[in-house]
C-alpha cells in the first residue's frame, strides 16, 4: 500500500503543476498583446533553454545525452510543436478557462488510444465514459450555435498532437531524464518560432521591459510546470492523485475573471462538470481494475 505521505506530494505536486502551467499561459496571452506568436515562442525558448542548461548539467543528466536520438522522442518532439503552437493560437482567441477545459479532454483521449494502438484492455464501461467525455468538450465547444468560436475546435485540435506527445512519452526509453526530454523540448519550440515568423510574415520588434519580464516569467513557471509534472508521476497513487489535475479548472476560472473579466456560461460549466466527472470516473475505474488483478495474483 502506498504510503499516506506519498500519495499527499504526489496530490500537491499535480496541483502546482496546474498553477504553474496556468500562469505560464497567462504570461503568454498578456504578452500576445505587443509580441506575435513567433517571436513569443523564441524569446520563451531562448530564456527556458538558458535556465535549463545548468539544472542539467548540475544534475549530471547530461552525461546520457547520447540518448535522445530516439524515433520516439523525435515524433514527440514533432507532436508537442504542433500542439503547442495550435494550443497557444486557441488561448489567444478564447478564454482562458474554456481552453482547460477542452484540455482535460486528454486522459480519455489517452485511454481511447492505448486501447486502439497499444492493444490496452478497456471495457465498455470506460468506452461510454469516453463518449460522454466527448460529449462534454461538444457542449463547451457548441458547433452549429451561436456561442461557438472556431478556435475551440483549433483548441481540440491541439489535443490531438498533446494526445500523441503522451502516447509517445510512454513509448521512450523509461531512464531517459526528464530534464533531457525537456530541454529538447524546449530547444524545438524556441525554433519553432523564427520559422513560424517567417512562415506567416510576422513583424518582429525589440520587446519592451515589461515584455521581457513576462517571458521571462513565463519561461520560470513552464520549468516548474515540467518539474513538478515529472514529481508527482514519481510519488504516490498515481489513481489517487491522476484526479487532482482538474484542479486547473478552478485555476483558470479565478485568473480568467481577475485578469480578463471572463465568466464562464452555464452551458460551458455544465460541459466542464462533464468532462470531469467522467475523467473521475476512469480514473476511479483503472482504481479498481488494479487492486482486482493485484489480489487474483496474490490469491494465486
Amino acid at each position: 500500500m502506498t504510503p499516506f505521505r506519498e500519495t499527499l506530494r504526489g496530490i500537491v505536486a499535480i496541483s502546482a503543476c496546474n498553477l504553474l502551467f496556468l500562469i505560464n499561459d497567462t504570461m503568454i496571452k498578456l504578452a500576445n498583446s505587443e509580441m506575435p506568436l513567433g517571436e513569443l515562442l523564441f524569446l520563451r525558448g531562448i530564456f527556458a533553454t538558458t535556465l535549463l542548461v545548468p539544472i542539467v548539467i548540475w544534475t549530471g543528466a547530461h552525461r546520457r545525452v547520447g540518448m535522445l536520438w530516439n524515433r520516439w522522442l523525435l515524433l514527440r518532439l514533432i507532436a508537442e510543436v504542433f500542439g503547442a503552437v495550435l494550443f497557444l493560437v486557441a488561448l489567444f482567441k478564447i478564454p482562458i478557462a474554456n481552453v482547460n477545459a477542452i484540455l482535460q479532454v486528454v486522459p480519455l483521449m489517452v485511454t481511447a488510444c492505448a486501447a486502439v494502438f497499444l492493444g490496452d484492455e478497456v471495457g465498455w464501461r470506460r468506452w461510454l465514459a469516453i463518449a460522454i467525455g466527448f460529449l462534454g468538450v461538444l457542449i463547451v465547444i457548441r458547433p452549429g450555435f451561436s456561442g461557438f468560436n472556431v478556435f475551440s475546435l483549433v483548441a481540440l485540435a491541439s489535443m490531438v498532437f498533446i494526445t500523441l506527445r503522451d502516447m509517445t512519452t510512454r513509448m521512450m526509453p523509461r531512464n531517459l531524464p526528464a530534464l533531457l526530454v525537456a530541454l529538447a523540448t524546449s530547444v524545438a519550440v524556441c525554433l519553432t518560432g523564427p520559422a513560424l515568423g517567417l512562415a506567416t510574415g510576422e513583424s518582429w520588434s525589440w520587446p519592451s521591459m515589461h515584455g521581457l519580464a513576462l517571458m521571462a516569467g513565463s519561461a520560470v513557471f513552464l520549468i516548474g510546470g515540467y518539474l513538478t509534472a515529472v514529481d508527482f508521476m514519481r510519488h504516490g497513487d498515481i489513481a489517487v492523485i491522476a484526479p487532482f489535475r482538474y484542479s486547473v479548472i478552478v485555476w483558470a476560472i479565478i485568473v480568467g475573471f481577475i485578469v480578463w473579466g471572463e465568466v464562464p456560461d452555464p452551458m460551458m460549466m455544465v460541459g466542464t462538470a462533464i468532462i470531469i466527472a467522467t475523467g473521475i470516473y476512469a480514473f476511479q475505474r483503472e482504481r479498481r481494475l488494479a487492486r482486482l488483478a493485484a489480489e487474483s495474483d496474490i490469491d494465486i
